[in-house]
């Protein structure tokens, strides 16, 4: 006669639920976007960034923008938060979490505080052409920008992680749609777009962004590490 199973207890399956990111791969629960590699139990997506601080009349300017790409039959979703990508977003096992941010601290220690403008805007596509972004093409500080992508680079190639794009736009993404709509959005409605921008009130100051921290994001866990 087989010996009845004992029910696992739940503080025994508590004890590694933080292993593992819950994810769905649902798209109608994130507005139609599709996960550019299919989640698995223990990968947890990754990358480096410069958070940026939302401000009241930056929230105006892309309200703006997104307001007027519905005269060409566009319909942008607005980004909620802002920031500059330093990475990739690349899969890591749940074990090598710790020992990447801790060689990601290591190599950003030196950085100090730094602006740049980001002015420009500028249509993009991600590498599967599957979303479509209007953002804001960095056009001052784009060397101190390089050189954190250099550090950050070194630490993706000792854990065999895909590195940074060659010759990077690097940008404030605003808004975003599902699909490659790049043909609407440029030409004359990109130029109207920066016509905006141009003459949106002081955008000059309030398009120069400091950046005194860089993040990590890895499924739900966030990493920060102050500039000096």
């Amino acid at each position: 006669m087989p010996i009845p199973r004992l029910p696992v207890p739940d503080s025994v399956l508590n004890m590694f639920r933080d292993q593992e990111e819950e994810v769905t791969d649902d798209s109608t629960k994130h507005g139609g976007r599709v996960r550019n590699f299919p989640h698995e139990r223990g990968n947890w997506a990754t990358y480096v960034y410069l958070p940026c601080e939302i401000q009241e009349e930056l929230l105006e300017l892309r309200e703006l923008l997104v307001s007027h790409a519905r005269r060409y039959a566009v319909s942008l979703t607005a980004m909620e938060e802002f920031h500059i990508s330093l990475s990739q977003s690349v899969v890591l096992r749940y074990h090598w979490i710790n020992p990447l941010v801790q060689s990601l601290k290591e190599r950003v220690a030196s950085f100090y505080r730094f602006f740049c403008t980001a002015s420009q805007v500028k249509v993009y596509t991600n590498q599967h052409r599957t979303r479509t972004f209007v953002g804001l093409e960095v056009s001052c500080g784009h060397s101190q920008l390089l050189e954190l992508v250099l550090e950050v680079d070194k630490v993706m190639e000792e854990f065999d992680l895909p590195t940074f794009y060659k010759n990077p736009s690097f940008h404030i993404s605003l808004a975003w749609c599902v699909g490659d709509l790049t043909d609407k959005l440029e030409g004359q409605c990109l130029q109207e777009l920066q016509e905006i921008v141009d003459g949106f009130e002081d955008s000059a100051f309030l398009l120069r962004f400091q950046w005194d921290q860089i993040r990590c994001k890895s499924g739900n866990k966030f990493f920060s590490f102050p500039l000096r």
